[in-house]
């Protein structure tokens, strides 16, 4: 009865991938109870394996096949003779040659130094790659284990294999090229990052039998905080420059203090509104100095840190503190109440609370404040 349904049904069996499960990268064929004559369906962008007690028997490329030993010769040794020859025992995989575009990926790098401010911040990361199978006998005996293959499984183990490579070689890459990380954040390198990272990632999965041809949507980016720690820290670097060194910064910043002060007491207030170089710029200003001149922070003779966009050798000794010119006698003389050679009174210099100009009279020669 069973022999005489096996001849008769053989005719109406066809396999193939159903449609729900296109987009899946492997399918299973649930049956490895397979009918001699059987009708095999293989779309265009798949490939059908057989396997046999976890070795490759053969394969089908796309196309319609009729499966009879007779004219398929590996189909032989998949013969279940207890049936009379008429039923073949195999495992039958479809797999999809076509790249499968849109895996998302993200998370943390963990935490990196900025070579040039030398603040740790945290870098995460986030994109899309493709993925495509280059050898799908190797890809099913290395990775499924022959057994059901579970899409959602494997994507999850082969992302965690892309980050594990980004987080190796952007370190690498930032710490050996010496990158400002906001340069990196910004997109400057992501041709440079994504072409190292594709590499690492191909030796790492190429005995897989896969491959990774590109990435999409990449970005580096930093913890809102860190960014803006970085972004603070480059902003009072400028000014530092731009006011010729910390002596002309530290200035700058005492008379903008001066001025915000001044201006709250007009309106009534205690200390003044806001002002660009508050005292935290003139905080950083002292602290940037400790880190460029061998301070506290980096101990006598040492450079801690470079300041951004400043070329000078590392090491070279730090600026000498200037003197102040007795009015009466004429010497320069250290800072303080009374000239050290003649005596006289070192009368202090004013700011306009209005401009910042220096003032020698009662009002200010530049916009005509009374002198504070």
């Amino acid at each position: 009865m069973v022999r005489k349904f096996i001849k008769e049904g053989v005719s109406q069996l066809a396999i193939a991938r159903p449609e729900e499960s296109k987009s899946e990268l492997v399918f299973k064929h649930p049956d490895d109870t397979i009918p001699m004559k059987a009708r095999l369906t293989v779309d265009a962008d798949d490939v059908a394996l057989f396997f046999r007690d976890g070795q490759l028997a053969g394969r089908f490329p796309a196309g319609r096949h009729v499966l009879d030993s007779d004219s398929i010769p590996f189909l032989g040794q998949l013969i279940d003779r207890l049936t009379d020859g008429n039923v073949f025992r195999a495992q039958v995989f479809f797999v999809t040659l076509r790249h499968q575009t849109g895996i998302k990926f993200g998370g943390r790098i963990g935490k990196m130094r900025d070579p040039e401010s030398g603040l740790a911040t945290e870098l995460m990361v986030h994109g899309t790659f493709s993925l495509r199978v280059e050898h799908p006998d190797a890809m099913l005996t290395s990775l499924s284990g022959m057994g059901k293959f579970q899409a959602d499984g494997f994507n999850s183990w082969f992302v965690e294999q892309v980050l594990k490579v980004i987080r190796d070689v952007l370190a690498e890459l930032v710490v050996k090229e010496s990158w400002p990380l906001l340069n990196v954040t910004s997109g400057a390198y992501t041709r440079e990052v994504e072409v190292a990272v594709l590499e690492g990632v191909r030796e790492y999965v190429q005995d897989y039998g896969i491959e990774v041809p590109r990435l999409g949507n990449f970005h580096v980016g930093i913890n809102k905080k860190d960014e803006k720690r970085l972004e603070d820290f480059y902003e009072k670097a400028a000014y530092i420059r731009m006011a010729g060194g910390l002596d002309g910064y530290n200035q700058l910043a005492q008379a903008d203090m001066k001025r915000g002060a001044a201006k709250g007491l007009a309106k009534g207030g205690g200390s003044g509104g806001s002002t660009l170089l508050d005292g935290a710029g003139l905080g950083l200003g002292f602290q940037l100095g400790n880190q460029l001149t061998g301070g506290p922070q980096g101990g006598p003779g040492q450079s801690g840190v470079n300041l951004p966009g400043d070329n000078s050798a590392a090491g070279s000794p730090a600026p000498q503190t200037t003197g102040v010119q007795c009015g009466a006698c004429g010497a320069t003389v250290s800072p303080g109440k009374f000239c050290s050679e003649c005596g006289h009174s070192l009368a202090q210099k004013k700011f306009c609370s209005e401009c910042g100009s220096q003032v020698s009279g009662k009002f200010c020669s530049d916009c005509g404040t009374p002198a504070s």
